[in-house]
């Protein structure tokens, strides 16, 4: 059928000329099947939500692009937009989609495009912008780590990057068919993206057959983060503020201690937790997405308190009968909670502030009254408080 549609809309087309502006309209092929037309040049200030208004109210199920690129931030929102409504996009050479175009190309569910129908280059940033030699650096950085952040949400291998970075951005290089299946832009019938309830990327899984490499993962809708649902039938972690010791924590391309650092958030900023793969959050900041470590975050639905309030953890166990013995034992008063990795932390009563905290546990250790390897904490990983009196 796709097939089909990609035909029936080179039969119906004739050479276009882009508009400069962003545009959403609802067309069809000669056969009668409709479709979305997006054209125009991506802009910082484009409303896309109109494409939402358009396939919620039309039959239409495909988009088709007819765009020079762009802004590469706004490109990507538009894709995130098209995989979260469930929508197919198709490319015929007759319309034109280069450039940043083809990173929103990327958000279908399914994907079919002819050869020669998408462009890409290395990006660029506005001549209007000034930046010194470090800056520049930064920034180019950045945006890459954000672009292959986004290829993998998508399901697209990263590599595809390296083509396109061997070609100015004054010159394009259109990809042939062989190249668009070998980087995974477009989709085979068993190679199809479901779209999530919300607006929400797939997520990288992490590849486990080696410790030593980790190849770029195949998109595989089954492979979704285990949300954070509190599986001893606690708290859902939905939303929270970074809360590191240093101050400030790091976003990481992949679930790895060892990945690409994206960007650093300052504690305090706030982040929306999308969902969570072992011991690391997949979170979203602004525009970007990325995981960063339970450990990292204070999560809005666990225990309140003081954000800059510490512990004094003791202890740890993995069961209750143990807890519950040594707590009864313990000559001082105690806390107990239950952890997000499953865990049971026991804590000195109370919280305190972070030089207290530490003069407390130098001097409860010098007595011995406590374990030599308890340690001082934000408890940013304490779901709930279970005991004690």
């Amino acid at each position: 059928m796709l097939l089909l549609l990609s035909c029936g809309l080179l039969i119906a087309s004739t050479p276009r000329i882009a508009h400069a502006d962003l545009s959403f309209n609802l067309q069809q092929t000669g056969k009668g099947w409709s479709f979305i037309e997006v054209s125009g040049q991506f802009e910082t200030s484009d409303d896309i939500s109109q494409l939402r208004y358009l396939a919620i109210s039309s039959a239409a199920r495909v988009v088709v692009f007819d765009s020079p690129g762009g802004n590469v931030l706004k490109a990507m929102e538009l894709g995130r937009l098209v995989r979260s409504l469930g929508l197919v996009t198709v490319q015929i050479r007759n319309f034109d989609c280069a450039s940043a175009c083809a990173l929103a190309f990327m958000g279908g569910v399914q994907r079919v495009a002819e050869p020669g129908s998408i462009g890409m280059h290395k990006a660029s940033f506005s001549g209007e912008l000034s930046f010194t030699a470090h800056e520049a650096v930064a920034a180019v950085q950045q945006m890459t780590a954000l672009i292959i952040a986004y290829m993998i949400e998508m399901g697209v291998d990263p590599g595809l990057l390296q083509v396109a970075l061997q070609y100015e951005s004054s010159d394009m290089r259109y990809l042939s068919a062989s190249e668009m299946e070998q980087f995974r832009l477009t989709t085979d019938a068993d190679n199809v993206a479901s779209a999530p309830a919300t607006i929400a990327p797939t997520p990288y899984a992490p590849d486990r057959s080696s410790q030593k490499t980790a190849a770029l993962p195949s998109y595989n809708p089954a492979l979704r983060p285990s949300p954070s649902t509190g599986p001893y039938g606690l708290a859902r972690a939905e939303s929270g503020r970074v809360r590191h010791k240093d101050g400030y924590a790091p976003m990481k391309l992949r679930p790895e201690a060892k990945s690409t650092d994206m960007t650093s958030l300052r504690n305090g900023q706030p982040v929306q937790i999308l969902g969570s793969i072992e011991r690391w959050y997949q979170v979203r900041s602004g525009t970007m997405t990325g995981y960063m470590h339970h450990t990292w975050i204070f999560v809005d639905q666990y225990v309140t308190g003081p954000f800059e309030a510490r512990y004094i953890q003791i202890k740890s166990f993995d069961n209750l009968a143990d807890l519950e013995a040594f707590v009864r034992s313990f000559p001082i008063k105690l806390s107990a909670y239950r952890a997000s990795n499953g865990w049971y932390a026991v804590t000195l009563a109370g919280t305190y502030d972070r030089n207290s905290a530490i003069e407390i546990t130098r001097r409860l250790k010098a007595e011995r009254s406590i374990p030599q390897d308890s340690y001082v904490t934000y408890g940013n990983t304490y779901m709930q408080r279970v005991c004690c009196n």
